[in-house]
């Protein structure tokens, strides 16, 4: 899809409508996109702010892996996944003309997923299309299993089980605790870009992490191999 949808706002400044780039999906992780200075990705924004097709090109390309990635860990779903990342960039195109770097520029940009994502969750729910009813959950920072030593098929298809039951797990979650798992455990972010995305101090970031760790750990006492009271 282009970003003919782009042209339906008319900003201050006339912005001409770039292609999507029709390659396969880079596979961006988090330490590369970290990685990649703050200072950099601000100065192509600030390149799009003046109607760089180019430098918006750039950005996309850097950051629609983990806007994909994250998007599909909180919805449960590739192809929301894609129409959430698409989103985003349609909305960073369009606000480019109002764009001023005052936070930084990852954390500006997982702030329009935060909201798209909130918004979809939303409306799925009111509309009861998806049915988060099933508990079975696992343990945030590491996975630990319980008697997996045994190698061969039975150790893969427990470890697949797990896995299963943690993806069912975290999309049980609240979604504020379910974005703060993804952004911690999943995308290795820290605690202090956490707090800006989701707009709260660290020590609720941390307690809201803390329950949602012994959600996912009661929930997947059988697999972990524990007593729950």
């Amino acid at each position: 899809m282009t970003a003919a949808s782009i042209a339906g706002l008319s900003p201050p400044i006339l912005m001409p409508e770039p292609e999507w780039p029709d390659l396969p999906l880079p596979s961006v992780s988090s330490d590369t996109v970290d990685g990649l200075c703050d200072e950099e990705n601000v100065r192509l924004m600030l390149r799009v702010k003046e109607g760089d097709v180019r430098a918006f090109e750039r950005l996309v390309e850097l950051h629609q892996g983990i806007m994909i990635g994250t998007a599909t860990r909180m919805l449960g779903n590739l192809e929301d996944g894609h129409d959430i990342a698409q989103q985003v960039f349609i909305r960073v195109w369009k606000s480019a003309p109002r764009y001023e770097p005052t936070a930084k520029f990852t954390t500006w940009l997982f702030t329009i997923m935060r909201n798209l994502v909130f918004n979809e969750t939303r409306r799925r729910s009111r509309r009861k299309e998806v049915a988060l009813e099933t508990d079975a959950d696992d343990d945030m920072p590491q996975r630990q299993y319980a008697d997996l030593t045994t190698p061969g098929p039975d150790h893969l298809a427990q470890q697949e089980e797990l896995e299963n039951a943690l993806d069912r797990a975290i999309a049980a979650l609240p979604e504020k605790q379910r974005l703060a798992v993804v952004l911690r455990r999943q995308e290795d972010m820290p605690y202090e870009q956490i707090c800006e995305i989701l707009k709260m101090s660290l020590p609720a970031v941390k307690s809201l992490l803390f329950r949602a760790r012994t959600e996912l750990r009661k929930h997947l006492a059988s697999y972990l191999g524990e007593d729950v009271p």
